[in-house]
Parts: C-alpha cells; structure tokens; sequence
C-alpha cells in the first residue's frame, strides 16, 4: 500500500472511466443500479475537493436499448443511429442520478480529430476548466454518431488517457468488468493473481495484457496498457479495478491495494505542447534517422538536422507531425516538421556547409527542433 499511496498523494484532479460492461447488464440493458454506485462514488470523490472528470461508454447500448435492437449490428450506420438515440438516453439518466446527489453534470463530445488542432485543443481543456471551476462534473464520450474510423480514439481507454493528460490530471482510474492485469490469463488458469502494481511496461506486460473487449464495448486489458503507457509519459498514474467492489473508488484515491495501478514517470512533467505533439496530433507522415541523430536527440536532447536523415515516407507540409524511426524501425520520437515531404527529400543527408553552397544560409537548419520534438525512448 506505501509504494501505490506515494504516487497519488495530494491528489487535486481525477479522470474517472467507466466502460460499458460495468454500465450494462448481462443481457446488454443498462445497470441503473451500477450507475447508481458509480455517481454516489464520485459524489464522495468531489465531497472530498477533488475534481473529478467523467470518461463514460454506453451511449451504443443505451441506444441499442432504447431502440429495441438485440444484440450489437454490424452496420456501421446502424450502430451510429443507435450512438445518437444512445448518447440523449445515457445522458438523461446520468443527469437524473446526479442531480439526486446534488450534482450538475455538462457533456462534452469529441472525435480524434478535434485534437488535432493546437486551437481546438486548448479550447477542449478551456471548456473542461470552466467546468470544474462552476462545480460541474464534465461527462466525456466519444462522438460515436459521427465518428469513422479515421477520427475515432479506438476505445474510451485511450480517449480517458488522452483527456487525464489534456486536463493535467493527477490520477486516472477506470472501471472495468475486471480486477486487474493477471500475470496469467485467468481463464485459462484460475489460480492466476492479479499484479498489483506495475512499475514499467515491458514486453511481457504488454504480451500478458492480450485479450478482446466486452461485448458492448471495444476496450480489453490491451487497450487499458495503452491507455497506461500515455498516462506514463504523461506523469499520470492509472489505476485499474473491478466498478462493482464496494467503494472502489474511495479505496484507490486512499491508496489501497485494489486492482492494479501502473506507476507514472518519474521526473518533471512532460510539458503540455509535447503531450499534444505526442498524443493531440495525428502524424501525417515519417522521417527514419541514423544512428548518429537518434543518439544526438536522445542523450543529448539535440535537433534533427537534415545530415542524420535517411529517408522520408507520406506526404506532409511544413506544421505537419511526423513519426521519427530509427534505421531498425523503432518509433522513437514525434514532432513537428519545418519541411515539406519534398524539401526533406531533397536536403537528407545533406550537412551545413552543402546546404550553404546548394540553398544558401538562410534556411531554417532543424527538420525538427527540439523545442517541438517529444522523445519517447530514453
């Protein structure tokens, strides 16, 4: 318990994630007691000066409820006309409950895309703030209805993580059907315990973690390491635990050695524009560098200069995020480039003096500046 509690001491702001199987029952209905549960507990949470962010699923099996549909179709249109009915339906229950228990709740909608822009972003985290700041609980979903596959966060996993690093979060718990990460696959063998604690995200943690959601949501433990390893970057620590323990959620917040808890980063926060470049922006194509310039941005916290580049793939202009690959094929960073996919094409591997004697010395000498590159392998 000593190690878990010095990670969420002073805890001011949480993101609390509930998945659709806590929210529905066997049949795919909604739980309107787990419901219950889950808002009296973060009644307890804000009671208690936190602020508290709510990331809910649902919306498709209240709406798939609602509409009399059995079962999850495969339409894709169907399954957004069922979000759309889905997200009035999810919403109207979470306002009656939570106006029960004395509390005013505001919705906020979102697709990938609507972070991808530096000013849509900080509009998101503005709109959040002043939220909290009235006392409203934001209640966050995916925009299901109209999302498609190139704009959608994948799960509510990823969508939590990247809302707990968006708002500075210092805590992300969500609530799932489970009790944690197993060391085995419980099925498979029922004597398989739950780690308790996660100090990094190995291979093997993210080979362990393998398995598919529920049926109602998209989300399994796989989803949930992901989400972990953005709050990791991000300083964040995460928490795992079954919705249904009574008082989970007061248990986490003290520390308790319920569910697993993936330990965040150690060392000063990541600052805000590198958690957009990494997580906001969709990248819009990639740059591999030599073994030169990723020991240089690495161990040195250098730019990259045209002479370490090798290659570059997609197309792209200059503001667009790239990927940047080591020569064995390792993602090691993203940022932000001051290059067009030609331009960089046609200075690679090229140094200061050949650019001078080429171009002329006015031109900008960072590919990527460090300032706007976020390094993921230390």
């Amino acid at each position: 318990m000593q190690k878990r509690a010095k990670h969420i001491k002073g805890l001011k702001r949480i993101v609390v994630k509930i998945g659709s199987s806590s929210l529905t029952a066997h049949e795919g209905f909604l739980d309107i007691g787990n419901m219950k549960k889950f808002c009296r507990e973060i009644k307890e949470a804000v009671g208690r000066k936190l602020q508290v962010i709510v990331v809910s699923s649902g919306a498709i099996a209240a709406g798939l409820q609602k509409l009399g549909i059995g079962g999850r179709p495969e339409d894709i249109s169907m399954l957004q006309a069922a979000a759309s009915v889905g997200q009035v339906e999810l919403m109207r229950i979470y306002s009656n409950i939570f106006a029960d228990e004395g509390i005013k709740v505001g919705q906020i909608l979102l697709t990938q895309e609507d972070t991808t822009s530096r000013e849509q972003y900080l509009n998101i985290r503005s709109t959040i703030e002043t939220l909290l700041g009235m006392g409203i609980v934001p209640v966050i979903n995916e925009n299901d209805s109209v999302a498609v596959d190139e704009i959608k966060f994948g799960d509510n996993d990823i969508l939590a993580a990247l809302v707990a690093s968006l708002t500075d979060s210092d805590l992300l718990v969500i609530l799932t059907d489970i009790e944690g990460l197993y060391e085995k696959d419980p099925k498979i063998d029922p004597q398989a315990k739950v780690i308790k604690i996660v100090d990094e995200i190995t291979e093997g943690i993210e080979e362990i973690s393998g398995g598919a959601g529920s049926l109602y949501g998209l989300g399994g433990m796989a989803s949930k390491v992901r989400a972990a390893k953005v709050c990791h970057f991000s300083g964040i620590g995460l928490a795992v635990a079954n919705s249904r323990e009574e008082r989970v959620l007061a248990r986490i917040i003290d520390g308790e050695d319920i569910g697993t808890f993936f330990v965040p980063q150690k060392g000063k926060k990541v600052k805000s524009l590198k958690r957009w470049i990494a997580f906001g922006m969709r990248a819009k194509g990639s740059i591999v560098i030599d073994e030169g310039a990723k020991k240089a941005i690495i161990e040195k916290g250098k730019s990259i200069l045209p002479v370490g580049v090798v290659d570059a793939e997609g197309s792209f202009n200059p503001g667009d995020t790239l990927k940047v690959y080591s020569l064995d094929g390792e993602l090691i960073a993203k940022g932000i480039s001051n290059f067009s996919d030609k331009e960089v094409r046609s200075i690679k591997g090229k140094n200061e003096k050949q650019l001078s004697e080429e171009i002329g010395g006015g031109l900008c000498k960072e590919i990527i500046h460090r300032d706007c590159l976020v390094v993921f392998k230390s």
